[in-house]
């Protein structure tokens, strides 16, 4: 999905913790998280963890010392010790609304997806002018089989970000499971104006007005230029999602299979399509 306000990145929100430096206790903490701050923007992200971990010893009553090294796990894609530090924060500070946000992130990515939802409907106590932005949450309800909730959720992001092809198409998995597929298709959202690769053809995919191969067809011809690997790993999400809202279990499973290899490239959704991959690893061993 494409950035909105509550998408927060480990650098801004480090940047955010160093702008609201530490009151020094039992030495002086705030040196230690400039120098973890420091550590972290020069790549040495051991030695960060290490002097946050020094910060959170230090300081253990401070919420932001534990928040700091959560966001250095977080980095490293080390989500349960970056839940477990947010849970910290949280105790600490049951109002901080970027914990609750940040652990409902971490949840998911660790497949829990009912505390997630709980932690996003938190967030969301402490900031509600936010719902509209939170497209995080809709996945949750999807994957946790609340359709109908995640229909309205997507509904509701569409109002603030108005041409992402994504959004569309989560609106109608919702749609589908909960109306039917034919339904879904009446109903999906029209887009205009996403100009990434390969989502037209996404798109048209769902309105039924394209074939898989022209989705993998357009991301295969990307220009150079294009960031990375995104154009093939969102084909294939988007066609593993795509058979699976039509039946086709086997495409469904190959296609996620194939996103799921390139999740540590690719962000939040990166993330989904692993998430994704596990359900069926899960699902095979029963």
């Amino acid at each position: 999905m494409k950035f909105t306000a509550i998408a927060l990145t480990t650098f801004l929100v480090i940047a955010h913790v160093s702008a609201q430096p530490l009151r020094p206790k039992d030495g002086d903490t705030g040196e230690l998280a400039q120098q973890a701050i420091a550590a972290y923007r020069k790549g040495d992200i051991p030695a960060a963890i290490a002097l946050a971990t020094k910060l959170t010893e230090a300081a253990p009553k401070q919420p932001q010392s534990w928040f700091l090294r959560a966001q250095l796990h977080a980095n490293q894609r080390q989500h349960a010790k970056a839940a477990a530090d947010y849970s910290e924060v949280i105790k600490l500070d049951p109002k901080s609304s970027s914990a609750w946000q940040a652990r409902g992130e971490a949840n998911f990515k660790l497949g829990r997806i009912a505390e997630s939802i709980a932690d996003f409907d938190k967030f969301l106590e402490l900031v509600p002018d936010q719902k509209p932005h939170h497209w995080q949450r809709g996945i949750s309800l999807y994957y946790a089989g609340r359709f109908k909730d995640g229909k309205e959720q997507f509904e509701i992001h569409q109002t603030v970000n108005s041409n992402d092809v994504e959004n569309a198409v989560w609106h109608f998995l919702c749609a589908a499971r909960a109306d039917g597929v034919e339904q879904a298709r009446k109903g999906l959202i029209p887009i205009e104006g996403d100009g990434r690769v390969p989502m037209a053809q996404v798109h048209q995919l769902f309105a039924g007005q394209a074939r898989p191969e022209d989705v993998l067809t357009a991301a295969k011809a990307a220009p150079a230029q294009a960031r990375g690997s995104e154009p093939l790993f969102y084909a294939h999400l988007y066609l593993g999602i795509y058979f699976e809202a039509i039946g086709d279990a086997k495409q469904a499973r190959d296609y996620i299979l194939k996103a799921a290899g390139r999740a540590s490239e690719n962000g939040y959704m990166g993330d989904v399509a692993r998430v994704h991959a596990e359900n069926f690893t899960r699902i095979e061993k029963k």
